[in-house]
């Protein structure tokens, strides 16, 4: 079987991330997609982060249904911060009769070369990588042979623009999966203003 491994801080999930995910399955040949929570990006600060399990349940909300998209805690019980190519090495041990793949965006693969064993990862995976805005690819310096491009239709909505909505007091509903609309609707996981 043919995983591919969406990592991402998924704080919170919404109707983008999950639009990538299923071009993904529609028009690769993977298998399965499985979201990969991640407890922190090293890259990225911790600050504004939300509960690790708080954001893995929200993802397990918005997918529970899909056959071919799944919610993973795969990092969780891995040291801290992650790195991908420690994951990988532990997915492969777990599951040795599958095969795994990376699905990034452009400005991760622009970034790729910052990354811990970037080498061996671009030597030993496939990647599929989802067009992003002002990702500067035309200054990659590494082998991009194993790099698969995809056209997914990209939505102007970001985790980020979610959690300010929420604080504003202003409506998310349709932006979010219903199932994560509700949910996010009567807990406190993120600061919100009443949206009247």
């Amino acid at each position: 079987m043919k995983i591919g491994l969406f990592f991402g801080s998924f704080n919170p999930v919404h109707v983008g991330h999950l639009i990538i995910a299923q071009h993904l399955v529609n028009q690769s040949d993977l298998d399965q997609v499985w979201m990969v929570v991640s407890p922190h990006n090293p890259l990225k600060e911790k600050a504004g982060l939300a509960n690790d399990h708080d954001r893995l349940y929200l993802v397990r909300l918005a997918t529970e249904n899909h056959p071919k998209i799944k919610a993973s805690s795969i990092e969780f019980g891995l040291p801290k911060p992650s790195y991908t190519v420690d994951t990988l090495a532990y997915l492969k041990e777990k599951y040795p009769d599958y095969s795994f793949s990376l699905i990034m965006g452009g400005d991760n693969l622009a970034g790729l070369h910052k990354w811990k064993n970037y080498k061996y990862l671009i030597d030993n995976y496939d990647i599929y990588v989802y067009k992003r805005p002002n990702a500067k690819l035309d200054d990659i310096e590494f082998d991009t042979s194993r790099v698969i491009f995809c056209d997914a239709p990209l939505l102007d909505i970001s985790s980020t623009m979610i959690r300010t909505m929420l604080a504003e007091g202003k409506s998310i509903q349709y932006f979010v999966p219903e199932v994560v609309y509700k949910e996010l609707m009567k807990s406190s996981m993120y600061p919100k203003k009443k949206y009247s």
